[in-house]
């Protein structure tokens, strides 16, 4: 029988704070909310996929249909990206069911806050917040009682409309549509709501958007996870629809856990000051990893030896980094290199196991879909076609990429068997 994810979301966790402050008042104990040794449940595959197989099939090519095969059977996230009410409850209790009496424990992904990915390749979403706050009351009351792992919201904290950093910097996301006074901390509020119900479901683990370490700082995203309420939550998530290197992740995910013991936990004087955080940046050099061990050194002075049920935890998404991230040919000129979009000849990475080998690392899981394409991708051209793809139309964000998927299995890294 399935044990009950052991929670520690005590009174003194990171507390819920107002939101133009998002000073925590104390630490937050956290606990390995994934199940130890949890089998992951394999959803039914992209409609791509099988025709894909079954076209290498009749055409001889069975070796490549075999390792695409292993690739749909391997687990991998459900993305919940719309519907509404009854329908959408209805939907996602049918499919942790079928996890459930598989024995499995699914990993859904809540991808639908308004102005998602900032309208641009995976544009959609609520439509305001009272209408985000009903989709995720809606989601949660189809898992119920079921154990599963909850992704919410992917670039949400990455990606924020209208939103002023830790170091007073403007970001680049500023729909018209969006109201500038309150953007941002509707943001705030939406994911707040939704940990809050999430996390008041009996057997859900619940993680926040921890970016990658190629993007925010290690500050920056301790601040607005404290902001989106990572206290009452199980964690983070790391690298999701990424390419980043496992190593680097550790790393990164292991700083920003200890970033947030800093500034909840840390002397007096440092309470809140997530910006003073070391992080991939400095002292390290983002660069060259052999320099990231004067940011272990700087932990290790301000923040110590701190028990691993002291610190938040986190999943990394291992569905693509196999061969980590991309680097564009050399004397290439494209006015974005979009390296984190349909990148050629990456691989799929480690399978999904709790056996990370790391106290803070809950889970590797496949968390995008792989072979389901990142978009458009013109590397800035503005022509919507991709020069590092001979000049094709990338299929739409979502949408299955057999070139792709191809790639991501002849490159895998453990290799498919």
């Amino acid at each position: 029988m399935a044990l009950t994810p052991i929670r520690r979301r005590a009174a003194t966790g990171l507390a819920a704070v107002a939101l133009a402050a998002a000073v925590p008042l104390a630490p937050a104990p956290a606990g390995a909310a994934i199940r130890d040794g949890a089998t992951f449940y394999t959803p039914r595959p992209d409609h791509g996929a099988v025709a894909q197989i079954a076209q290498l099939t009749a055409a001889g090519q069975y070796r490549r249909a075999a390792e695409l095969g292993a690739m749909i059977r391997t687990p991998q996230a459900v993305w919940v990206t719309g519907g509404s009410g009854h329908a959408l409850t209805q939907s996602v209790k049918a499919e942790v069911k079928r996890a459930a009496g598989r024995k499995t424990v699914p990993v859904l992904v809540a991808y639908n806050i308004p102005f998602r990915d900032c309208s641009q390749y995976s544009a959609g979403g609520a439509d305001s917040v009272a209408d985000y706050e009903a989709w995720i009351d809606a989601f949660a009351a189809g898992i119920g009682d079921h154990e599963v792992a909850v992704m919410l919201e992917p670039d949400g904290l990455g990606i924020i409309p209208w939103y002023t950093t830790i170091n007073g910097d403007q970001e680049w996301c500023r729909p018209a549509e969006a109201d500038p006074a309150t953007a941002a901390a509707d943001r705030f509020a939406m994911l707040n709501h939704a940990v809050d119900v999430l996390t008041a479901l009996p057997r859900a683990s619940v993680y926040l958007d921890g970016t990658h370490s190629a993007w925010l700082g290690v500050g920056d995203i301790a601040d607005r996870l404290v902001r989106a309420g990572v206290g009452k939550a199980d964690g983070f998530f790391l690298n999701v629809s990424n390419y980043e290197t496992i190593e680097r992740q550790l790393k990164f995910g292991n700083w920003i856990s200890k970033c947030l013991h800093y500034g909840a936990a840390g002397p007096d004087w440092a309470r809140g000051h997530f910006d003073w955080c070391a992080s991939q940046y400095y002292p390290a050099d983002p660069t060259d990893f052999s320099t990231w061990g004067r940011t272990d050194a700087w932990y290790a002075e301000n923040v110590g030896d701190v028990p691993a049920d002291r610190l938040a935890h986190f999943v990394i998404d291992t569905s693509r980094n196999g061969r980590g991230p991309w680097t564009p040919p050399a004397g290439v000129s494209w006015p974005d290199p979009q390296t984190w979009c349909n990148p050629p000849d990456r691989g799929l990475g480690l399978r999904p196991t709790t056996a990370t080998g790391d106290p803070l690392a809950d889970a590797f899981l496949w968390v995008k879909t792989p072979g389901q394409s990142d978009g458009q991708c013109d590397r800035g051209t503005g022509t919507g076609h991709d020069p590092a793809r001979g000049g094709i139309v990338d299929p739409a964000a979502g949408a299955w990429f057999p070139e792709q998927a191809l790639e991501l299995v002849s490159h895998a890294d453990p290799l498919l068997r």
